[in-house]
């Protein structure tokens, strides 16, 4: 008896709004749902750039405060902030599709109470839909990684760039080296030679300012793939 009558009443299904007031109150508790998804995202985008900070302020702390302390230091910090910024790019993808949602809300909803513009985007709810149905990403990864290395993380590895030639150049924090191929000597880790050292520390920010300068991706909406967690 209680199966019958849990099945009669899941087989009309959830019923929809029917009136202005009901439609209302959907789209009311729906953007109150979006403000929330983006501004946890927003809040793990910060928590993140917070770890990088921390990061490269206790590497700094490590590695200048005392001449013992090996260079190598700041080449792990580069390593970690660059896996940081990888980790907030991911984040990133996510907080815009929330962000868009919300902007769709206020400006094809709430302006038009404020300010009336006639046959403005009057499909956007179709759009919305269609977004709700089949979630995509609206920007690619690299898009996003660079966005975030132009806002926060440039500075960081400039920072740790700069405090890095400071360390091969002057190990002692006292006399400066007097010539590049001491610096180069300076700059060995292990049984890597220090040139080896040089060369990658180079292509890496090669690489980083090919991100910074790259082009924005201009593929469709739909060719960044499903929203998943």
């Amino acid at each position: 008896m209680v199966v019958e009558t849990l099945a009669a009443a899941a087989t009309p299904g959830v019923p929809l709004p029917t009136t202005s007031a009901e439609r209302i109150t959907v789209l009311a508790h729906f953007h109150r749902a979006e403000i929330g998804r983006m501004g946890s995202w927003r809040d793990r985008i910060d928590r993140t750039s917070n770890w990088a900070i921390t990061v490269v302020a206790a590497m700094l702390s490590v590695s200048l405060s005392t001449p013992n302390a090996h260079q190598g230091v700041l080449l792990f910090a580069m390593l970690l902030v660059f896996l940081l910024l990888r980790i907030e790019a991911r984040r990133y993808r996510f907080f815009d599709v929330y962000r868009a949602r919300v902007r769709q809300f206020e400006r094809h909803y709430f302006a038009q109470i404020f300010s009336p513009a006639q046959d403005y985007a009057s499909n956007w709810q179709q759009i919305l839909g269609e977004n709700l149905r089949e979630p995509r990403f609206r920007i690619s990864h690299a898009d996003a990684f660079a966005r975030r290395l132009r806002r926060n993380y440039v500075w960081m590895f400039m920072i740790l760039l700069l405090a890095w030639v400071l360390k091969i150049s002057s190990p002692e924090l006292g006399a400066i080296t007097p010539s590049i191929h001491e610096g180069i000597l300076n700059a060995n880790l292990g049984p890597i030679p220090g040139i080896a050292v040089v060369v990658g520390v180079g292509l890496f920010y090669a690489y980083l300012a090919y991100a910074y300068f790259r082009p924005s991706d201009d593929a469709d909406e739909a060719g960044y793939g499903e929203v998943h967690v």
